[in-house]
């Protein structure tokens, strides 16, 4: 399900329970509205309260950490595109069909990367190393240095694309931090009751109607922050692919 969907859900679920909290209330006997049974009730909700509040918390602070890893590893693999084609023209003409394969090749790595992304089923699967890296490692290995310079050129050429899969390879594996649905079941039954025994003890009116919309409001755009920065590749907060496919200008610029 969508973040605005979830968001949604529970933000009708909170609605209900402020409704179904009214209702009771004044279906409730004289013994149990009570300053004591009034205590008890308050006591349970500020449990509660602090123990949604502290979930909600960690879940968007977990999320806020996995989306800030996520940008900056796609601006390392940015940083190591940029520093490949460096190098190969610092090497010489002899390494100019290997600069027009990178140039070649980083869509196709940016591609794969928002595709699996967005795709649960694909963040399952084991990983593989891309046909096309692999094709490209192999055009750095079959360059002939006849300097010293292009000798140690070509070292750091093969130690970059080394790295580079390497790290493509934690990146996706490590796709792990979405929120999970118990997690997210446990929080909206805790919110939904919490906001019921809020309008169990306040007897309906528009300023307390008001209070509790836009408190409710407020959650739900909580949820709806914490499921989007769950989600780097897609939504209305993913992460841009354009820097990394146009990190390489024209050959001959």
């Amino acid at each position: 399900m969508s973040p605005i969907l979830l968001s949604l859900l529970a933000f009708v679920l909170v609605l209900l329970g402020i409704l179904v909290g009214g209702w009771v209330q004044g279906k409730l006997p004289e013994g149990h509205q009570s300053s004591d049974s009034k205590e008890v009730v308050k006591l349970s909700l500020g449990i509660m309260g602090t123990l949604a509040a502290l979930v909600l918390g960690l879940l968007v602070a977990s999320a806020q950490s996995s989306y800030a890893a996520r940008e900056t590893e796609i601006k390392q693999l940015t940083a190591d595109v940029i520093l490949l084609d460096h190098l190969l023209d610092q090497y010489g003409k002899d390494a100019e069909s290997v600069r027009v394969s990178l140039r070649n090749v980083v869509p196709r790595v940016a591609d794969r990367i928002w595709r699996e992304g967005q795709s649960t089923s694909l963040q399952a699967a084991p990983f593989k190393v891309a046909s096309e890296g692999e094709a490209f490692y192999r055009q750095i290995q079959d360059l002939q240095p006849a300097t010293d310079a292009q000798r140690d050129i070509k070292a750091r050429l093969l130690q970059v694309t080394v790295d580079t899969p390497r790290r493509d390879s934690f990146f996706f594996r490590t796709w792990e931090a979405r929120s999970q649905p118990p997690f997210l079941a446990v929080l909206l039954f805790w919110l939904t009751v919490l906001f019921g025994g809020f309008a169990l003890l306040a007897r309906p009116n528009a300023t307390t109607l008001v209070a509790l919309t836009l408190c409710a409001l407020s959650v739900s755009a909580a949820i709806f922050l914490l499921l989007e920065l769950d989600q780097p590749f897609s939504g209305v907060m993913a992460t841009k692919s354009e820097p990394l496919r146009e990190a390489l200008g024209p050959l001959n610029s």
